[in-house]
């Protein structure tokens, strides 16, 4: 959240604040909502492997 803030502060002179700003916020949700999805899919596969475990 505090990256939202601070990249309101770079581009405010060449472009208006709140447009630098949402794309900034939008990019860093983006890539944190992406983390979170393979974050969750590794902890699913660990939790499940010992269904496909062939002994």
């Amino acid at each position: 959240m505090g990256q939202c803030a601070s990249r309101q502060g770079q581009g405010s002179s060449a472009l208006g604040v709140g447009e630098v700003g949402r794309k900034g916020c939008l990019a860093v949700a983006r890539e944190q909502r992406s983390r979170f999805y393979i974050f969750r899919r590794c902890v699913a596969m660990l939790v499940c492997w010992h269904k496909y475990k062939k002994i």
